[in-house]
């Protein structure tokens, strides 16, 4: 059941990745592009092309088994390619308020298990520590990060002003 859900929240990463936000999402968010929201990220951290990649798949089914099982709009899932650096990034539109509230609580679960024993080193500790699940409207964001949390924090909240 779980795999059937990852892959149909896959086809709709890839449908959704090359429509655009076109998406009847709601009139507070309608407007949000979650593209651009991580390209403005990108941007303020300075991250060259190549340094975040994708999450999808098993890993993004291992990472957060919960929010495989909401219906998503759009989903932008990124981690450091080869780093130690905490620098996770999840933003997730849904076409409901209610299950933007359960993908901010799916969200929130992957920081709590880093927190009990998935993050090993004091650096990693610290980092999620000070992670941040983020909800505006029919959006929800995770953002992890050491050296910008923020910066990246802030870039989220700026679309919504």
């Amino acid at each position: 059941m779980k795999k059937g859900a990852v892959w149909i929240l896959w086809a709709l990463l890839l449908l959704t990745a090359g429509c655009g936000d076109k998406e009847d999402a709601g009139a507070e968010t309608a407007e949000v592009s979650l593209s651009d929201i991580y390209a403005g990220m990108e941007e303020a951290c300075g991250w060259e092309e190549g340094y975040m990649t994708g999450v999808e798949g098993e890993l993004l089914e291992e990472y957060y088994p919960e929010l495989c099982e909401i219906p998503v709009s759009h989903l932008i899932a990124q981690v450091p390619a080869m780093s130690s650096d905490v620098n996770e990034i999840v933003l997730v539109q849904c076409g409901t308020e209610e299950d933007a509230e359960r993908a901010a609580e799916a969200l929130q679960a992957r920081i709590d298990r880093q927190l009990d024993g998935g993050a090993w080193y004091p650096e990693t500790q610290a980092a999620w520590e000070g992670a941040e699940v983020l909800r505006e409207g029919t959006c929800a964001a995770l953002i992890a990060s050491g050296a910008y949390q923020e910066d990246l924090e802030k870039q989220f909240r700026l679309r919504f002003s």
